[in-house]
């Protein structure tokens, strides 16, 4: 099985997308451009994802089950859907990936209907394409880049006439990839994720996170620290205790950009005792105070950034 093989990402990294902070509704992007490297993406978004794959193959593991893909596959992947990639082959497949926003999606109710109608992104999550529709697809794609491109008032709305045209065309002569269950290894590692992104993601004044340690997280799993460790950096590169602190990192970020919360609020919901540690515990690892980041959340150093003794996470 590949998810028996060692990691093949670089020791202490996990290509991570993490574009929620950017002010975009609706984005058409090259897979090639974008690259396809191996990832594990633990934390919720705040946009749904069509992935169009031409060429190129993998495995991708979404929730419990493992799905092989090749050509001709067009996935749909929900914000809060943990998902996993293993390229199978050395070089970039192709491709074209379509990401759109949570409030793009209530802002046109036409989109949201056909989405809900049939269970886009919840129940039709992975569908293998005929030629026909696979041509057809590519198309609606590359218009969309054109549109995109353009600009222009009305853009975003014939944008999401051509998702709904790309969502119809996915269901004519296609059929389901077939899905394996995942090993018993990464299914631990799948429900740290699951119990990480629980205690994280509805974190507020009244919800303050109280786990931080990996020793807390592997209690609540009933497993050995020692084990569950082993385990997540097998799949991840990295250690619990690393993977803890991004996250509660990328939930910092997120509360000082998306609320108007105040420093020892937000401290206090991170899990810190005083905002003097909670700053301290920020500017380590990020380079620039909590409120430097508030005023400035897409500064050029932003993504990327070299941390002590760490490689860089890109976030």
């Amino acid at each position: 099985m590949v998810y028996d093989m060692p990691s093949l990402l670089p020791p202490g990294t996990t290509p991570v997308s993490r574009i929620y902070y950017e002010d975009w509704n609706i984005k058409v992007v090259d897979r090639e451009k974008t690259g396809c490297d191996n990832y594990l993406s633990p934390n919720r978004r705040d946009f749904y994802k069509i992935m169009f794959m031409t060429s190129g193959t993998g495995l991708k593991t979404m929730g419990n089950h493992n799905y092989y893909i090749d050509e001709r596959t067009i996935l749909f992947l929900h914000p809060n859907e943990i998902v996993c990639w293993r390229n199978a082959t050395p070089t970039v497949g192709g491709g074209i990936f379509c990401m759109f926003k949570k409030r793009y999606l209530d802002q046109h109710p036409s989109l949201k209907l056909i989405i809900d109608r049939y269970k886009f992104f919840t129940e039709k999550k992975i569908l293998r394409l005929s030629e026909a529709s696979a041509t057809m697809i590519h198309r609606l794609l590359t218009q969309m880049k054109a549109e995109a491109a353009a600009g222009g008032e009305l853009a975003e709305e014939a944008m999401q006439a051509y998702v709904q045209l790309i969502l119809v065309e996915s269901l004519k002569g296609t059929d389901y990839a077939p899905a394996s269950e995942i090993t018993n290894d990464y299914r631990h590692v799948y429900d740290f994720f699951d119990l990480l992104e629980k205690e994280t993601n509805l974190a507020n004044p009244d919800n303050p996170i109280r786990m931080r340690t990996a020793k807390e997280y592997a209690e609540k799993l009933n497993l050995n620290p020692n084990y569950l460790n082993g385990l997540v950096k097998k799949h991840t590169g990295q250690p619990v205790s690393v993977l803890i602190k991004n996250r509660l990192l990328e939930e910092s970020k997120a509360l000082l950009v998306q609320t108007n919360w105040t420093l020892q609020e937000i401290s206090r919901i991170i899990g810190f005792a005083d905002q003097p540690n909670f700053s301290q515990f920020f500017k380590k690892y990020v380079g620039i105070t909590p409120n430097e980041f508030r005023r400035s959340p897409i500064s050029p150093d932003y993504e990327g950034i070299t941390q002590p003794e760490e490689k860089a996470i890109v976030v």
